[in-house]
């Protein structure tokens, strides 16, 4: 099974959070000002209604801030999503198809705006402390945006500040829980890594 296009916008977190009350907001305020850069493995758990594991994959991201990433699933499927700063290509290597949207479009208050967002981020977002979950510390972003294809994101954090997990649940009931590990923040990144043309006999489709 292959997911939705609305799951793959989220695009890509690496924050700072300390454990004192309500400092979460400022932590990630201060990564959006800070942190340019970040390049991280990851892998991917969809979860049914019933929080039955219904696919898992994996695989790299990178990203520049602002707009720009490129978001590699190495399985179960092979498919690819390069953000070059106005667009955001979605290339599935199976079908040979190419989905192209407006990078404003499809940001707007999508998780990825806590990313390539600017500094004003509660201009989206109800962002709240959710606190200490065991051995994770949790924030959470709920969409202003009616017409938002999700409810909610969780961001989950190591005591020390790294991050750890994010969970997305989407208005379908299905939950996207990603791990992330190997993290590099502000490494230097080839510009050529967010450029995307599409491959000759590919199907490309644009909003």
């Amino acid at each position: 099974m292959k997911l939705p296009e609305r799951c793959w916008v989220f695009l890509l977190f690496f924050l700072f959070i300390s454990t004192a009350e309500a400092s979460a907001i400022n932590s990630l305020k201060n990564f959006i000002q800070n942190t340019r850069t970040v390049r991280s493995v990851f892998s991917q758990t969809v979860l049914d209604r019933s929080g039955r594991a219904v696919q898992k994959g994996g695989g790299t991201m990178q990203f520049e801030r602002p707009g720009k990433f490129r978001w590699i699933y190495e399985k179960p499927y092979e498919q690819l999503i390069v953000g070059d700063g106005s667009r955001i290509w979605f290339y599935d290597r199976d079908l040979n198809q190419v989905t192209v949207r407006k990078l404003d479009v499809a940001i707007g208050s999508t998780p990825a705006a806590l990313l390539a967002g600017n500094s004003d981020i509660e201009n989206n977002f109800d962002l709240t402390e959710i606190g200490l979950q065991g051995d994770t510390e949790w924030l959470e972003a709920k969409p202003k945006a009616k017409e938002s294809t999700f409810e909610w994101v969780r961001l989950g954090f190591a005591p020390e500040g790294a991050l750890k997990s994010m969970e997305l649940h989407d208005n379908f009931g299905q939950t996207t829980v990603l791990t992330f590990s190997r993290v590099e923040q502000n490494p230097r990144l080839a510009p050529e890594l967010f450029k995307f043309t599409p491959p000759e006999g590919a199907d490309v489709i644009s909003d």
